[in-house]
């Protein structure tokens, strides 16, 4: 059953503070403030409640991303906010997205990067700092394209530092840093 709008709007706003106050506020990625500014990014709320109806979302979404004008459209986030609530879950569902990709024939066209609210890296601890690169409001696949992901390491010759960079940002607000930002 679709949600209402206004829910969906919620959460779009949700995703979007997260995006302006965390991803490009703390500079975690430095690729973010372009698409963002060019509004080249797609919102998409998967009503999805299951697996197998977020893979058919997920689906579509390649799909349309694949047929968009790049200038256009350059990345998509597919925002599940009534499934994959639980960690284990959404990384069996990581999984099986890099298996559409590979069906779909998108290997080396589209890659799927994730984020979500209880991400943790392997080896690190839940409460870890560091887990928080990589947390958002909802569990979030975001479809990028190969090609915009080549031109931007090339203007940003440092790229492989970004990870360790974002470590040290959120080693320095801590988590009362970052629990303030997602209050404003």
């Amino acid at each position: 059953m679709p949600l209402p709008s206004e829910f969906h709007d919620d959460v779009i706003a949700a995703t979007r503070h997260w995006l302006i106050e965390a991803v490009i506020g703390l500079n975690l990625c430095p690729f973010a403030k372009a698409v963002l500014v060019k509004e080249q990014i797609r919102y998409v709320v998967s009503d999805a409640d299951t697996l197998e109806a977020v893979l058919t979302d997920l689906e579509a979404e390649l799909q349309s991303l694949v047929a968009a004008d790049p200038a256009t459209v350059d990345t998509t986030l597919l925002i599940v906010p009534r499934a994959l609530g639980d960690f284990l879950d959404f990384n069996d569902c990581l999984f099986f997205a890099d298996r559409l990709v590979k069906q779909l024939r998108l290997e080396g066209i589209i890659q799927i990067a994730s984020f979500h609210p209880h991400y943790q890296f392997e080896d690190s601890e839940p409460d870890d700092i560091e887990n928080y690169t990589n947390r958002a409001p909802y569990p979030i696949l975001h479809l990028l394209r190969e090609d915009s992901i080549e031109r931007a390491v090339q203007a940003f010759p440092d790229a492989e530092e970004i990870y360790e960079r974002n470590q040290q940002t959120l080693r320095r607000i801590g988590l009362a840093g970052w629990n303030e930002l997602m209050k404003r």
